[in-house]
């Protein structure tokens, strides 16, 4: 790719109202030599008039051509979009791998029903999750381990860390991409090849005792980033979980060049506070990118109520192992049912299928109101609806189409 040639492709690590950062892929030739892929050019674009008028929406993470950039103020125009491997609606990002959900141990407490309707969330898109707990030093080892054997009961395999202390007590393998199988799912050490190093509180006073199993590399200070690293490599990785779990801590460990700006919890409230406002993609050191996303509390499940029950580890489970009487069972009354009762998040299940299915019918109402229904705007700028008329019945005929039936019948008076 050649800085005088007239397309070039990128990649959009960032969208603000209608602006997009597209960094430029290497190798990008400067003087006949080829730029390293740190120094290679970000070019603030706009979007060509016809893909807005077609309805082409650019999103971070999108793959795209620029035209005609222009190289002294750093500008140029999108004008293709290639086509999405992946596509996630909120946050808005394509063409992602994996998602890290990102959740803490403590301050604020973690939340096993909140926990749940991240992971659902975020089985829903179909990508390889992952999950993180941070600030693994404000509980116990005796917490520690209870947390993990509750989500090994969930099917998933945490990350144990602290982003404070940067030590990472129990990491999960690299290719875990949390498959449900019908035995317990095994522990594994991303670092197996690394020579074990224990750090206790005595050789920090401020790491506690809970982190005496860390396995980091001897000659970095903070070993959390090199232990993540490995796990991130090579994927675009959206990072999502409430606010004040310490994401955006996590990436300035991760990549400490960036400095995000970080909060505190809110003592009253015992939650974060919102730092990251847009989705933004960084690169990670070593290939791969990072999408940073603002925090919300509590997701909406968009999913379809048959296929809720696909997105519990412990239901997929037991659906590879059986099968319910009925082909359209909702895992709730009906007989010979092999998911219902039996683990722990069962009753979080019952209740996001009711969630699911009232907002199913409140669809389906809402959409049958608008077929009868019209909404019009009144002086005052409230929206109201109306009924609607029924086509052409109604309808005033046309002066013309008047004017054309009159002489109709003043010809056939004539004839007579």
């Amino acid at each position: 790719m050649s800085l005088n040639s007239p397309s070039i492709v990128g990649t959009v690590i960032a969208v603000q109202a209608n602006f997009y950062q597209v960094r430029l892929d290497p190798p990008v030739s400067i003087n006949g030599k080829n730029a390293p892929l740190a120094d290679s050019p970000t070019l603030l674009c706009t979007r060509r008039t016809r893909l807005k008028k077609i309805g082409q929406q650019v999103m971070v993470g999108d793959r795209v051509v620029v035209d005609e950039p222009d190289w002294t103020d750093r500008r140029g125009a999108i004008s293709q979009v290639f086509p999405r491997q992946t596509e996630l609606n909120r946050p808005p990002v394509a063409n992602a791998d994996r998602i890290l959900l990102v959740f803490a141990l403590a301050e604020p407490d973690l939340d096993p029903a909140s926990l749940t309707r991240f992971l659902v969330k975020a089985e829903s898109t179909g990508l390889e999750v992952s999950l993180c707990l941070n600030k693994c030093d404000l509980v116990t080892p005796q917490e520690l381990e209870q947390w993990r054997d509750r989500l090994s009961g969930w099917g998933y395999e945490p990350m144990f860390i602290s982003v404070r202390s940067g030590a990472g007590v129990q990491e999960a393998s690299e290719e875990s991409k949390n498959e449900v199988s019908a035995s317990k799912p095994a522990f594994h050490d991303l670092t197996e090849k690394i020579e074990p190093y224990s750090v206790t509180s005595e050789d920090d006073p401020k790491v506690p005792t809970s982190v005496y199993q860390l396995h980091p590399l001897k000659s970095v200070h903070s070993p959390l980033p090199n232990l993540l690293l490995q796990h991130l490599q090579g994927k675009i990785t959206v990072i999502c979980g409430p606010s004040g779990v310490g994401k955006s801590s996590l990436i300035n460990q991760l990549i400490p060049a960036l400095n995000l700006r970080v909060n505190a919890v809110s003592g009253k409230l015992g939650r974060g506070r919102h730092t990251t406002r847009h989705v933004e993609l960084f690169e990670l050191p070593g290939g791969g990118l990072l999408a940073d996303t603002p925090g919300f509390n509590q997701p909406a499940l968009e999913c379809d109520p048959s296929e809720l029950a696909q997105y519990f580890p412990e239901a997929r489970q037991r659906l590879a192992l059986g099968s319910c009487q009925f082909s359209d069972c909702s895992h709730r009354d009906e007989p010979n049912c092999v998911v219902r009762g039996g683990w722990e998040r069962y009753d979080y299940y019952l209740n996001f299928l009711s969630e699911a299915i009232v907002r199913q019918q409140q669809e389906q109402n809402s959409s049958s109101a608008e077929a009868s229904l019209k909404q019009q705007t009144k002086s005052d700028g409230t929206q109201q609806y109306e009924p609607k008329l029924q086509t052409k019945k109604y309808r005033r005929s046309s002066r013309r189409l008047q004017h054309q039936s009159l002489q109709d019948m003043c010809q056939d008076l004539d004839e007579l």
